[in-house]
């Protein structure tokens, strides 16, 4: 059995996947102990098109893990952000029942089964139902009703639902590489645990999550999600663009996109250029960052556009003073936030991690954003479940700790 006090973070993308094993330390808080990553091969805009090569791309990155954290790693947390992603606002209502009318937990847990019961289709399955507020008798903005007195209590509250078969395989996948999985998360419902704080949750945010193969948008506001969905478009569709336009391999087209690739003409210095590498017999050459910017610049506007079609039809826009925050490895494209303040008219900031205790600066980096929110979202859990004390561990001394480990195994 894997040890209570031990979290596996596994998110699973497009482009790599990342394992990161976190162990709660001596002052009952969490520590990174191991991190791992490898190349992504199975997916196509987030969901598993090749079970074999994904179970492999997973053992890789676990394994690689459990050799820097020194431990085994047995059961999982992993995330979903491909599959169609629909979120859902749903309203409930019942009457308070208890002694003296007071709200008790049967009744709040009763609302929010009220308001979860709304039909959708065979082929997808509930994921997440996040309460937004709590209404007693017409009383609105009420976060935690428990014990208040009322006749009626009614709940708001957002529903994310994803398709059933994009969870099954991925569930196959961890399990064939010999892991369990203990739950699916949304990736928008991580990566929000990792970058966002709490006054821009309250305030309204706007979270866009640049994928390689899609891009996730989250709606934040009073503190809850309002908008959750999904664009099947990412960073790999822009390496695709350069490696079409430049007549390149995919592979010389992602290191440009990286070193060199910029997605607003503004900044384009005057006169710099890339070099081409030779391929075949034709000779390495030299163009100018201005063509690079010229053929990202469209794909991120497309990106950008559709989100805002969506924020401004669900009138959104007006309601996020808290801006705009891109994450992923695609928030990294220099540009991006110039290019999304100009087409929203917003705020932007790139979202870091916040930093946990054992993690390097090296890996406090947008693109870690999933797993890292995955381990804190687990461990927020764990503490809410248990109390939101947890006790302290004991000291173990190194001897004695490999030595109780190693016995554990053969007894």
């Amino acid at each position: 059995m894997a040890s209570d006090d031990l979290i596996v973070g596994l998110d699973i993308g497009t482009s790599k996947v990342t394992a990161i094993i976190a162990e709660r330390n001596y002052d009952g808080d969490i520590d990174i102990i191991g991190i791992g990553q490898t190349k992504s091969t199975g997916l196509r805009r987030g969901v598993v098109i090749n079970i074999e090569a994904t179970l492999k791309s997973v053992s890789e990155a676990i394994e690689e893990a459990e050799q820097m954290a020194g431990r085994d790693v047995y059961e999982v947390v992993t995330c979903l952000a491909g599959g169609a992603i629909e979120g859902i606002n749903s309203r409930g209502v019942v009457a308070i029942t208890g002694k003296g009318r007071e709200i008790s937990e049967e009744d709040i847990s009763r609302v929010i089964d009220a308001a979860k019961a709304v039909v959708i289709p065979m082929d997808r399955e509930v994921l997440h139902v996040i309460p937004q507020e709590f209404i007693v008798d017409d009383q609105r903005g009420i976060k935690d009703p428990l014990n208040m007195i009322g006749i009626r209590l009614e709940s708001e509250v957002h529903i994310i639902t994803g398709s059933v078969s994009s969870s099954q395989n991925l569930i196959r996948c961890v399990n064939r590489a010999g892991f369990k999985v203990n739950e699916i998360i949304l990736e928008s419902i991580a990566v929000s645990r990792s970058v966002l704080n709490k006054d821009e949750r309250e305030m309204g945010v706007l979270l866009i999550d640049l994928g390689g193969g899609t891009t996730d948008i989250m709606v934040y506001m009073d503190g809850a999600p309002f908008h959750s969905s999904l664009i099947s478009i990412g960073g790999d569709q822009v390496t695709s663009d350069l490696s079409y336009g430049l007549k390149i391999p995919p592979e010389e087209a992602e290191r440009i996109k990286i070193q060199s690739g910029i997605c607003y003409f503004p900044l384009v210095e005057e006169g710099s250029e890339v070099i081409l590498p030779a391929l075949g017999s034709r000779p390495a050459t030299y163009i100018p960052k201005q063509t690079i910017c010229e053929i990202i610049q469209p794909r991120m506007e497309e990106i950008f556009s559709m989100v805002r079609e969506q924020i401004l039809r669900k009138n959104y826009h007006n309601r996020l003073g808290g801006g705009i925050v891109l994450t992923g490895g695609g928030a990294l494209l220099s540009g991006a936030v110039e290019l999304a303040q100009e087409m929203f008219g917003l705020p932007v900031r790139i979202g870091l991690p916040f930093k946990l205790h054992g993690l390097s600066d090296e890996y406090s980096t947008p693109d870690m954003a999933t797993a890292i929110g995955l381990v804190q979202y687990t461990w927020d859990k764990k503490k809410s479940e248990l109390g939101e004390v947890l006790p302290k561990r004991e000291i173990e001394y190194p001897f004695w700790s490999k030595l109780k480990r190693w016995l554990k195994e053969f007894i």
